[in-house]
């Protein structure tokens, strides 16, 4: 592990030396790397984190990854913030276990010196000052652990809302609105010529927002559903609906998608948000409502 992130570590400073005129520079991710290389070169992390610290090496080698690929500056400095994030749980870890073994190995030698007062009266004295000072020394690394089991569910909780804050940031750039249902994101026919299925280069963009965040957020899956106004027979706007979805599902697909994560259902003129006898309410029925499922891939049914 530790030959591996040394490597992946100077890759990054070749990448950053030869592309630094270029690529988004972040004071996050420069001071993560440095985090990084005094973690591993910590003997008391490396024995007693070694998860954590794989896990906050692969943390910075996204980090790293969206910075070599000139990823926007926001992307770099939300990846970096978890790694360092990471990095710092790494440490926390390290000392809170050095703590418990500290813990451990002063309960063991009160308790040898137990035995020795019980088996020798004479020196009993002094093995009780010896056992009250043991015993000072646990209560003091218990304490050190609580302080260290402290730290590290306040480094976990602001992991967790930094993520959450980026996840709500993406909702919001694309729209997205609570219902029963779940959130939905409803794209007008603005986004489609009149009695067309094919998206408007508008369309397309707003797409890409979707894709991005679907990308990020791989747990999550989708629900196209198309809908018409009034005009027409029920046949035909059966069959547009449909259409406006596969259109809409095949642009996510197209780009980077898994199609797995992707499906369609055309309702014609069906729930209607408002009345096909303006044309204001038409055009507000003619749409494509896109469902977003919870993080375990669930869509609320109709």
């Amino acid at each position: 592990m530790k030959k591996n992130h040394f490597f992946a570590l100077s890759l990054i400073g070749v990448a950053v030396m030869s592309g630094c005129s270029t690529m988004p520079q972040s004071t996050t991710l420069d001071s993560a790397r440095v985090d990084y290389s005094k973690a591993q070169a910590n003997p008391q992390v490396v024995t007693l984190a070694p998860l954590q610290l794989k896990d906050a090496g692969e943390a910075l080698d996204r980090a790293n990854a969206a910075q070599t690929s000139r990823e926007d500056a926001e992307v770099v400095e939300s990846l970096a913030y978890v790694a360092k994030q990471k990095i710092a749980l790494t440490q926390e870890t390290a000392q809170r276990k050095s703590a418990e073994l500290a813990v451990s190995n002063a309960s063991a030698e009160r308790n040898k010196l137990q035995l020795q007062a019980r088996t020798n009266e004479a020196d009993q004295a002094h093995q009780q000052a010896a056992m009250a000072e043991l015993t000072a020394e646990q209560k003091t690394a218990e304490a050190n652990l609580a302080r260290q089991q402290a730290a590290a569910a306040q480094a976990s909780a602001a992991q967790d809302q930094a993520s959450l804050a980026a996840m709500q940031a993406q909702m919001d750039e694309l729209n997205a609105k609570k219902t029963p249902r779940g959130m939905v994101i409803t794209l007008g026919d603005v986004l489609f010529d009149t009695n067309q299925a094919q998206l408007k280069s508008g369309g397309e963009r707003n797409v890409q927002k979707l894709a991005e965040f679907l990308k990020r957020y791989p747990q999550r899956t989708v629900l196209i559903e198309g809908f018409t106004d009034s005009r027409g027979s029920d046949s035909s706007n059966q069959v547009l609906s449909e259409q406006r979805a596969q259109a809409v599902s095949m642009a996510l697909i197209g780009m980077g998608v898994g199609r797995d994560r992707v499906s369609t259902k055309g309702y014609g003129e069906a729930y209607a948000v408002a009345g096909n006898d303006t044309a204001s309410g038409r055009q507000l029925n003619r749409r494509v409502e896109i469902m977003l499922s919870d993080e375990r891939g669930v869509i609320a049914p109709r």
